[in-house]
């Protein structure tokens, strides 16, 4: 396995999420076996693998939506293990799902309102929310009283990721946002990716599209049945002959 130091500029700060030796079992069966990644403030940090690899049972984990068997996650130096995902969201970690999950039935406009449910006692602050969502994605302001059920798949991740950002979150944690989609909207949803990094939201990127992952992280890891099998920065991914054959197509990535 690769391994990244932290540079030396950022040795004396402690992350801002830490995923420490991180265990979680379905049943009997055992999804994640001793996972341990952290993720600096501004950082995305992607995490590749094949399907039933463990990817969203850590993002899952990390959101309170999976009992921990074993390890802890730390965020802001506060263990999160036995935190309710309501509560989660209210320190500042927030999902896009795998699948969009989008209330159907519901408009775009409500959809959103659901996303900011943990600020609705702060005045102006929901507001404000969906002002910087309809700046990222202006086709959801145009859309803003439509069914999100009718909306293009492209929209509804759109919708998706809008809805995670609403609770104005810290850590944004993103499940395959280009699953399915378009090459034209795969490049339109990682320029907006890179636009909410640069608006100072930290990220953790689970993507099947590994060439455009490692692009815009800062740093990755490669899960194989529940276990990190390479991490490094996206520069020492780019050149790792083993990603380069299971993940792009035998190519290196330039630089």
């Amino acid at each position: 396995m690769m391994t990244t130091s932290r540079s030396t500029e950022r040795a004396d700060v402690k992350p801002l999420l830490i995923i420490d030796n991180l265990h979680i079992s379905y049943g009997s069966i055992e999804a994640l076996k001793g996972v341990s990644i952290y993720l600096d403030e501004g950082e995305i940090v992607t995490v590749l693998g094949a399907n039933g690899a463990g990817k969203s049972t850590l993002l899952n984990a990390i959101s309170g939506l999976l009992p921990i068997s074993e390890g802890t996650v730390t965020f802001e130096e506060e263990e999160l293990n036995t935190i309710p995902a309501f509560e989660i969201v209210q320190r500042g970690i927030s999902q896009s799902p795998e699948g969009r999950k989008v209330f159907s039935t519901l408009t775009v406009e409500e959809n959103l309102n659901l996303g900011a449910y943990t600020k609705r006692k702060e005045k102006g602050a929901m507001t404000e929310a969906r002002e910087r969502v309809f700046s990222l994605f202006p086709i959801l302001m145009e859309r803003r009283r439509q069914m999100a059920g009718t909306l293009s798949g492209g929209e509804q991740q759109m919708l998706a990721i809008g809805r995670a950002l609403m609770s104005s979150p810290r850590v944004l944690l993103l499940d395959e946002p280009s699953l399915g989609l378009a090459p034209i909207l795969v490049s339109q949803i990682f320029k907006i990716i890179h636009e909410i990094n640069d608006q100072g939201t930290s990220i953790l990127l689970v993507e099947q599209n590994a060439k455009r992952a490692i692009d815009i992280a800062h740093r990755g890891h490669v899960l194989e049945n529940g276990r990190l099998s390479i991490s490094g920065s996206s520069q020492e991914l780019k050149s790792n002959k083993k990603i380069q054959e299971a993940y792009l197509g035998g190519a290196a990535l330039k630089k």
